[in-house]
This record gives C-alpha cells, structure tokens and sequence, in this order.
C-alpha cells in the first residue's frame, strides 16, 4: 500500500485540485476581451524552474516561443553528451554517461583528457574547443550551440514530451517537470523537447491536441531549414556563380539565423523521434503518433519511432473493473477527472466516448497495425489502468510492440508527481523507460532490450 505521507498529501492534493476545477476556472478568461491574453491560463501558486544554458548536472535548457499567435512554447534539454564526437567506447563508460554521473573520474576515463574543459563552477564537460565558436559563452559554462564545426557535433534522437494536469493544470517549465526531463535527458541519452500546450477551460478540445502536432511541424521545419542553410553555406563556386553564393550565404545567414534553432541544427537527429506523454499528456502523445503516421512523408524527415504512454488519462462510458474498484483512488480519482473532461471537451462534444478520451472505439484511425512500438507505463493504484493495459492489448494483437511495465504500490503520476520524484521507484521507473527506447533509438541495433 501507498505510504501515509502519500496518503495525506493525496488529500491536499485533491482537496486543492477540487478547489481550482470547481470556483477558479468557473469563468475563464476570454481571450477576444483581453488582447494581452494569449489564450494560456498562468497558474500563479505553481513553482516555475528558470531555463538555464549551463550544464546544471549535465543538462542544459533554453525556452522557445514558437508560435506567434498563441503562446505555445518549448523548453529544450540537452544533455552534455552531445559535445563528443562519439559516444564512449567502452561498455562502462557508456553506462556512466547513460545516468549522468558527476563523478570526474569517470568522466575522464570516459573521453580523452585533451577533450575536457573546466567549467567556473568546478565541472567538467566533455567537449572539443573546436566545436565552439566565437558564440560560445565566455564563462565555459553555457552552450548556445551556434555554428560548431559538424565532424564535432554528436546527433542525438529527440523525444517530444507531453506534461501531466488533467488538462487544466502543469506546465512544461514547472519544477517538478524539469526534473522529470532532465532526469530522461540524461537516461535515455536524448535531447528532450517539453511542449508547453494550452491548457483548459481558456482553450478546449483541440486546441492542446493541435499544439502537438504543431510542435512536430515545427520541428520538421527546423530539420529542412538547417539542411537548406548547410547547402547553402557550403556553395563551392567561382566567378559569377561565386557571386551568386556569396549571396545565398547572405541570405542565410540574415533570414536562417532568427529561424533555426542552433541546438537542434547542430546536435537533433528527427529520424529518430519519440513521443512520451504524462497522464493527459500521453492522450496527446497518442494524439500526435496517429497524426504522424497519417501525414506521413509530408513530416520528413521527422520520424517517430516509438511512444511512451505513462498512466494514460483514457476513459469511457463502460466502466472497466479499476474504474469500479478504484474509483476513489489516489490524486485524480474518478470524479475529478470527469469534472477535467467535462472543461476540457466542448459542452456539445462531451462524451466519456470522445476519441480523445476513449482509445479503444471501432474506427478510430488510423488502423493500429500502423501505430509506433508503444510503451504503457500503470500504476497499481490507478483507477485508469485496466484501460491504458487494454489499449495495449489490442495493439498487440496487430503485432505492435506494445509491453506494459505495471509498478506495485504505485499510484497515478508516481514518477512525476513533485512529492515522488525523488523516490526509487520513480528513479526505477525512468531507467526502465530509457531501456526499452533504446531499442528504437539506438544506432548500433536493438543491443537493449528486456
């Protein structure tokens, strides 16, 4: 059973959840009265983690506002791997660099000694000065990533992640959530792309869903913008076609520059695309893997190739035995999360059969033969697993790669709720995600597996 102090802070955790679902968010803001208003409820009482350039135990984070008429936005987390030209020869070595350890021993016998530079604050970054230009901050410490010479520059896969709240609540720069990237970053050896949707009742049902595949949109641009600019720049020509080069060049390096984002050009490898989403945050990440596999070549060269769904917030009008046995469970029990939906669907769409809500309605496209290799991550505890298991189970059936990593005495969000971070089974939980990714993201084949 859960302990007592997870017990007790469930309480509050309702008790306050009730608060905001039932008298703050009975009148929502209208964005057509407030030009000022973007369409995104801030939420005050909740702790925000500033971005921040310098490696901080390895990871490094920026924020992007991407969308110029709402305010969807991106927090990005690069781990310090990417500043070798190789990942690490020995098996030892690799496993050190996989779960970020501050040892610097490790770290030295990892790289070679002529690779690493003391940060101010006593670090160590295995990195080639030659991969640094001018841009490179003075301090050592902090990498923005502009033109680092490409035979330097590590490509890593790039995870897109989808945060928790029921729709209504969280936040991609929350405390609890850059942690929970950061810890991912550096496990799975990814570089970790945190949307910051909006939220309910202020923007309803599409709109978080169409964020999602927004983002991957965007980063499609970003992947042809950056290979456009490399063309570009490279031009080899003489005479008047020199010219023309030095003018392409121009080009580039006037309208490029505000528009590719220089860690992704330099370090992001969009062939190798997960989804992983949080409670209603998997919905989404669900949401945006049917999209992708409908668009597509037109997404080239993003490609996903697997999602991780964790605790998935799925729902329906015939109730499963968990939605019967534990419907009082633990922080978001099933009144609550009827109330979510209920603010988050139009009035005239509600339905605990909506296709964002119920995955396993007939028709629901595109057919799951289709569907990346999906990971579902449940909760003993949770009222909602006996459907997200289900879910998997039919995509089985159609010979996806679809296994279930269910965690005794869990409860919903034990991995990323802000009191649990710091357990070890939300230490495990992350560990055994980054195993089974490994299997899809890998260069060298599927050497990690169960």
């Amino acid at each position: 059973m859960p302990s007592v102090a997870v017990k007790l802070y469930s309480v509050f955790f309702k008790f306050l959840l009730k608060h905001r679902l039932q008298s703050k968010f009975q009148s929502p803001i209208d964005p057509t009265k407030d030009p000022n208003h973007f369409g995104v409820s801030t939420r005050p009482d909740e702790t925000i983690a500033a971005a921040n350039p310098s490696f901080v135990e390895g990871v490094a984070t920026k924020d992007i506002h991407i969308d110029p008429f709402t305010s969807l936005s991106i927090r990005i987390f690069i781990p310090d791997t990417c500043l070798v030209n190789s990942a690490p020869k020995h098996s030892k070595s690799r496993v050190i660099a996989l779960i970020g350890s501050d040892d610097d021993t490790d770290r030295r016998n990892s790289y070679d000694s002529s690779n690493v530079i003391k940060r101010q604050d006593g670090g160590n970054v295995g990195n080639r000065r030659s991969s640094y230009d001018s841009s490179k901050s003075e301090s050592g410490g902090s990498y923005r990533g502009y033109l680092p010479s490409g035979e330097n520059c590590r490509k890593l896969p790039v995870m897109l992640q989808f945060h928790g709240g029921g729709f209504v609540s969280g936040s991609n720069d929350s405390v609890a959530n850059d942690m929970f990237c950061r810890r991912i970053a550096k496990l799975c050896d990814v570089i970790v792309v945190a949307v910051g949707y909006r939220l309910a009742p202020e923007n309803r049902f599409p709109d978080a869903f169409e964020d999602g595949m927004k983002v991957l949109h965007w980063l499609a641009k970003q992947a042809n913008l950056a290979e456009c600019g490399k063309s570009m720049g490279n031009a080899r020509s003489v005479g008047a076609e020199s010219r023309k080069g030095e003018v392409q060049r121009h080009i580039v390096g006037s309208f490029g520059a505000s528009m590719v984002e220089p860690w992704l050009a330099a370090h992001g490898d969009l062939t190798r695309c997960v989804l992983l989403g949080v409670s209603c945050g998997a919905n989404i990440a669900d949401y945006v893997a049917r999209k992708s596999v409908e668009a597509g070549r037109m997404l080239d060269p993003v490609k996903v190739v697997a999602q991780v769904l964790m605790y998935p917030f799925f729902i329906g009008s015939v109730p499963t035995h968990s939605e019967i046995k534990l419907a009082n469970s633990y922080f978001y029990d099933k009144p609550m999360c009827i109330l979510a939906w209920k603010l988050f669907l139009p009035e005239e769409e509600f339905s605990l059969d909506h296709p964002a809500a119920n995955p396993l309605l007939p028709d629901r496209g595109p057919p799951l033969k289709r569907m990346p290799p999906t990971l579902t991550v449940v909760a003993e505890h949770d009222w909602m697993r006996d459907r997200a298991i289900a879910y998997s189970e039919e995509l089985r059936k159609v010979n996806v790669d679809a296994p279930v990593l269910e965690y005794k005495d869990a409860v919903h969000e034990f991995a990323t709720l802000d009191m649990l971070l710091k357990t070890p089974q939300a230490q495990a939980c992350a560990e055994d995600i980054a195993i089974w990714v490994k299997k899809y993201i890998s260069l060298r084949g599927h050497e990690f597996s169960y």
